[in-house]
């Protein structure tokens, strides 16, 4: 087998493929159709080095029963490896992925994951002060309607804080939740700006949702039918 390596860091909850592209492996799971990741990390294709000539001969008098599993042994797998590149530091202004770890009525602490597409080597600190959740309404945020532990959130830095904590913004649209598990362990799907809900139980649970991909025809189908 061969293999091939993305540079780009591949976040958990990102779709990668259509589940018939590839063979889900390490690191990804399949969902309606699509191969997602489940892990921050870099995305592999293993490419399987199989003569279908020789196979066809060798097989050629069972093709009745076989001919599902030759086409599912003809596609690669598709991993995605926890693996760190260079060291990066955050710095103001950068756009980072960041772990919601705890939450209080004032804030959110966070683990600050990767700087833009580059993945750390360590993590840092982080604080989301209800005062930065939003633009407008400040007043009316609520930190238990924005985040909750666990939540992947695209942040910018906009302080640098303490001497254990950058100060991190997500009053831009773009900025905010883009992974999120629900009760049940399903991911859960953005249907408005503040709205996420699970696709088993149907549930709704507050969030600040980022703003979701225009090309992403799952979400806007979702968004169009609520």
């Amino acid at each position: 087998m061969s293999q091939s390596l993305s540079n780009d860091i591949i976040t958990p909850g990102q779709r990668l493929c259509k589940e018939s592209d590839f063979i889900s492996s390490e690191g990804t799971y399949v969902h309606k159709g699509y191969i997602y990741s489940s892990v921050l990390g870099f995305k592999h294709i293993i490419k399987r080095n199989i003569d279908t000539t020789n196979e066809n001969n060798v097989n050629s008098n069972n093709n009745n029963n076989n001919n599902s599993n030759e086409i599912e042994n003809n596609k690669d797998y598709i991993v995605v490896l926890k693996e760190k590149e260079p060291s990066v530091v955050p710095e103001i202004g950068s756009i980072v992925t960041v772990q919601v770890l705890r939450i209080n009525p004032k804030l959110a602490s966070v683990a600050i994951l990767c700087v833009g597409t580059k993945a750390l080597k360590e993590t840092f600190n982080g604080i989301i002060r209800i005062q930065d959740v939003r633009a407008t309404e400040i007043d009316k945020v609520e930190i238990y309607k924005s985040f909750r532990p666990g939540d992947i959130v695209l942040a910018q830095i906009i302080s640098l804080g303490d001497a254990r904590s950058y100060y991190l913004s997500t009053a831009k649209n773009e900025l905010g939740v883009v992974f999120a598990q629900s009760v049940a362990g399903s991911t859960m799907i953005p249907i408005s700006w503040n709205t996420m809900q699970c696709p088993k139980t149907k549930t709704k649970e507050f969030r600040k949702v980022a703003k979701m991909d225009q090309d992403d025809d799952t979400t806007t189908a979702t968004t169009d039918s609520n």
